[in-house]
Order: C-alpha cells, then sequence, then structure tokens
C-alpha cells in the first residue's frame, strides 16, 4: 500500500484530498492545525502541526518518523490567506503569510525528503494568484491580497530550486487548485473541494508527469 503525507486535512481541499487517496487505496498520513478530523480510516494517521511554530514542526516530523512510514507523495496543501481585503503591503501580515505559506511549509518539507521514496513526488498547492503572468489581469481582484500573492510567488520558486537538487529521485511540482469553495475562497467560487482534489489526485499519481512544473487541471500553467 502507498503512501501519501498531506498538511490541512481536518477541512478544505485537504479534506477532500484525503478521503480521495483513501478511496484511491493508499494509506494517509495528515496533519492538522488545530480542530478534530471529523472522518476515521484505518489507513489514516493524523498528526497536529502549526507550520507558523518551528517547535510544532520539529514535534510533526519526529512524531512521523517514529511511524515510520516511508511516503511515496507528500502534498503542501496548508496555508493562509490573512490580507484578502487589503491592497497594500501589512508588514506584519507578510511577516505571518510567509512564515507559514513559504518558510514553514519549506521547513516541513526539507525534513520530509529523506522519508520520500526514489520516484515519489512532492507536491505544492500554490495558486494562480502567484503567477507573475496572472497578477496583472482583473482576475485576482485589482490588486488585493498581495502578501498571500508574494508568498505564492516565492513558493513556486521554492519548488524550482528543488528540481535539480532531486532529479532522477524525487518529481516536484506546484498545482494551482482553482477558484474553490472553502473558507479560503468563499461561498461564490465555482469549484468544489472534490473537484479540485480529483485533478490534484491525477497529477500526483502521474507517474510520467514532468518534473519542476506548475498545473492546472493537469495542464501547464503561465509562471
Amino acid at each position: 500500500m502507498k503512501t501519501v503525507l498531506i498538511t490541512g486535512i481536518n477541512k478544505g481541499i485537504g479534506k477532500a484530498l484525503a478521503k480521495k487517496f483513501l478511496q484511491g487505496g493508499y494509506f494517509v498520513i495528515g496533519t492538522y492545525k488545530d480542530g478534530n478530523i471529523d472522518f476515521n480510516n484505518e489507513n489514516l494517521k493524523a498528526f497536529q502541526l502549526d507550520l507558523s511554530n518551528s517547535v510544532s514542526i520539529e514535534d510533526c516530523i519526529k512524531s512521523i518518523h517514529a511511524f515510520d512510514r516511508k511516503i511515496d507523495i507528500h502534498i503542501n496543501n496548508a496555508g493562509v490567506l490573512l490580507d484578502e481585503e487589503e491592497t497594500s503591503i501589512s508588514i506584519d501580515k507578510l511577516r505571518k503569510t510567509l512564515e507559514i505559506n513559504l518558510i514553514g511549509t519549506s521547513n516541513f518539507s526539507e525534513r520530509m525528503i529523506i522519508d520520500i521514496n526514489n520516484g515519489g513526488h512532492l507536491i505544492f498547492i500554490s495558486s494562480s494568484a502567484g503567477s507573475l503572468e496572472e497578477v496583472p489581469t482583473e482576475s485576482h481582484s485589482l490588486g488585493h491580497y498581495p502578501a498571500y500573492k508574494i508568498s505564492k510567488c516565492a513558493l513556486n520558486m521554492y519548488m524550482r530550486t528543488l528540481v535539480m537538487r532531486l532529479k532522477d529521485k524525487i518529481k516536484v511540482s506546484s498545482i494551482h487548485p482553482g477558484w474553490v469553495r472553502t473558507d479560503m475562497g468563499g461561498e461564490e467560487a465555482p469549484i468544489s473541494p472534490e473537484e479540485a482534489a480529483e485533478y490534484i489526485f491525477n497529477t500526483a499519481v502521474d507517474d510520467d508527469i514532468e518534473t519542476g512544473q506548475f498545473w492546472f487541471k493537469g495542464e501547464k500553467y503561465p509562471w
């Protein structure tokens, strides 16, 4: 049985992804910041993780290592949007956003690479908000949430820095999930978490996928 590690499985896309991989016959190792996991499965193991806290990251890594299960797919899903209504930079919100979406995610990923099997896949749930080509358009609320946009653009670059390091060992990808009906995306979003999970799953399990690319629904997305 193959194993997937997914951060942020207690709600939204992460929850839908966990259920999709369980249905696909995977063992799921999940993380959550707070709250409860409101679904159970014998092939699910969850650990607490706060990506803004280095001690929490250390404790979670130790717990996963002690669980002693090699990973085939690692999906960095957890993230925050703290400046949705703002059009100029709040340094405090930028710092907090980068701490979770970039620094904490990078820290956690770096520590988990050793547990990913050769031929495995390391994935970052990014956003079209991180696309240098897409952001100037009206599709991103005319300049709103700059800290979030900066964090996702930086996350894409982190993914790209891994390409040569992990060449011929582990594939790496960024995935834009679309505008999804979650706490972050809002009720007006056209894509359900289950629909997003479906094509993220298909990209994640594709053995022939080109490493180091930015994807949306199986197609390359503009940087």
